[in-house]
C-alpha cells in the first residue's frame, strides 16, 4: 500500500542540492522526448544533466566568459569531445609539441585510426603558424603554459592566423583555471579544462568541461556529447561547485608560495633552469606578461646536467611534504619527475622535474627542501 509523505516545503540553503537520477519523469505522454538540449527540453533523461550538472556548467561559462559550457567526466573526455566534435576523416589537426601528454596521445593512437592527420608545431611558432596550415586543417590546439616544459603561447597571433584560414582553434585553459587567461578575449573559439585540477581544487573528483564563445559550435558539441554519453557525477558536480567557492583564495594562496619556492630554487647551484611563466627564463615570459593577469601553483625545474639521475631521485624520495604524482592543483604539494617527455619539434633536457604547490605553509616547504637539497649533494 502506498503510504502518503508530506515532506515541509520551503527548506533553503547556500548548498546547490545533488540531484541524481537516469530516469526523468514527464507529465505526460506528449511531453516524452529525447533531447540534450535543455533549453528545448528542461529534462528528459539523466544522462544530459541534472540540475546540479547544469549549475556547475553554468557557472564555468560565466567563469570563462563562454555561451555555453559541457561537463565531461573528466579532462581527457573534454578533449575527445572537442577532437569527435569538429574533426573529420581525412582533415588535418596542428598540436603544439608542448602539448598534455594525454592528448597527444590522442591524436597518435586513436585519431590515426580514423585518417586524421596531426603536425606537431613549435608552441613558440605565433603567427607564423599560418606556414603549417593546410587546405583540409580544421583544427588548431593550443595550450597555454605548455605541459610540463611551460611554454607561454602567442594564443592571440595564432588565433588571428588562424581565423584568416577559417580554421577554429581550441585552447586547454587549465592552467589559468579560466582565472587568469580571458581564452575568448584572445580570439580562441572553444575552450576546455581539466575540473580536476584548480576547479575541483582537493584531487578527490575526476571532472572536465568544454566551453563555446558562442552559438556556433553549440549544437555540434552538444550532439556529440549525447551520442558519446559524456555523463558526469552530479556528486562530483557537488564537490566541484563547493571548490568554486574558494578558487579565488587558493589562486591567490598557491601563487604567492609558489613564487617563493621558485625563487628558492633559483639560488641553488644544483639547478640549470627554473620553467615559471612569471620568470624571464621560461619560454614566452613576455607573452605571459602581456596576456595573463597571475600565474598558479604549478612550475618545473630543470636540474644541472652534472647530477645523475639517482641523485634527482634521492632528492624527490628525500622530500617529506611533496608527495610523489601526477595531477596537479590540489591542496597537497605534489613533486614528479619527467625524464622522457615525448617531443618532436623542441628539445628539452631530461632532468626535468614538475612541482605542485599546495596549501602548506611555505616556510615549511622550503625547509623540506633544504633538508633533501643536503642528501642530494651527497653521493
Amino acid at each position: 500500500m502506498k503510504r502518503d509523505v508530506e515532506i515541509p516545503t520551503g527548506f533553503k540553503s547556500l548548498v546547490t542540492p545533488v540531484y541524481r537520477g537516469s530516469t526523468t519523469v514527464f507529465e505526460n505522454a506528449a511531453m516524452v522526448k529525447d533531447a540534450w538540449n535543455h533549453e528545448e527540453a528542461a529534462y528528459t533523461y539523466g544522462l544530459y544533466g541534472t540540475p546540479t550538472t547544469l549549475e556547475l556548467a553554468a557557472r564555468i561559462a560565466e567563469l570563462e566568459h563562454g555561451a555555453h559550457t559541457f561537463i565531461t567526466p573528466g579532462g581527457q573526455a573534454a578533449l575527445a569531445l572537442i577532437y569527435f566534435s569538429l574533426v573529420n576523416a581525412g582533415k588535418h589537426v596542428l598540436v603544439p609539441d608542448s602539448i598534455y601528454g594525454p592528448n597527444r596521445g590522442l591524436a597518435k593512437d586513436v585519431l590515426t585510426r580514423y585518417g586524421i592527420e596531426t603536425t606537431f608545431y613549435d608552441p613558440l611558432i605565433g603567427e607564423d603558424i599560418k606556414d603549417l596550415v593546410k587546405e583540409n586543417t580544421s583544427l588548431i590546439w593550443c595550450e597555454s603554459p605548455g605541459s610540463v616544459t611551460m611554454e607561454v603561447q602567442d594564443v592571440k597571433a595564432i588565433c588571428a592566423a588562424a581565423k584568416e584560414r577559417g580554421v577554429t582553434v581550441a585552447l586547454d585553459n587549465t592552467y589559468a583555471a579560466g582565472v587568469y587567461f580571458d581564452a575568448f578575449k584572445h580570439g580562441a573559439d572553444v575552450t576546455m579544462q581539466a575540473l580536476t585540477k584548480y576547479i575541483g581544487g582537493h584531487s578527490d573528483l575526476l571532472l572536465g568541461s568544454v566551453t563555446v564563445k558562442d552559438d556556433s559550435l553549440y549544437n555540434t558539441i552538444g550532439t556529440v556529447h549525447q551520442r558519446l554519453g559524456l555523463a558526469a557525477s552530479p556528486d562530483d558536480c557537488s564537490l566541484a561547485l563547493r571548490g568554486m567557492q574558494t578558487l579565488a583564495v587558493r589562486l591567490q594562496a598557491v601563487e604567492q608560495s609558489a613564487l617563493i619556492v621558485a625563487q628558492w630554487f633559483e639560488k641553488q647551484t644544483f639547478i640549470k633552469t627554473v620553467l615559471h611563466p612569471a620568470f624571464a627564463a621560461c619560454p614566452g615570459h613576455e607573452i605571459w606578461k602581456r596576456d595573463f593577469t597571475g600565474s598558479t601553483g604549478i612550475f618545473s625545474i630543470v636540474f644541472a646536467e652534472h647530477l645523475e639521475s639517482e641523485q634527482i631521485f634521492r632528492f624527490i624520495d628525500s622530500l617529506e611534504l611533496f608527495q610523489i604524482g601526477y595531477s596537479w592543483g590540489g591542496v597537497t604539494s605534489l613533486v614528479v619527475p619527467y625524464f622522457d617527455l615525448e617531443r618532436t619539434q623542441s628539445t628539452t633536457s631530461a632532468k626535468l622535474v614538475r612541482f605542485n604547490i599546495g596549501l602548506e605553509t611555505v616556510e615549511d616547504l622550503i625547509a623540506d627542501l633544504n633538508q633533501a637539497a643536503t642528501k642530494l649533494r651527497k653521493r
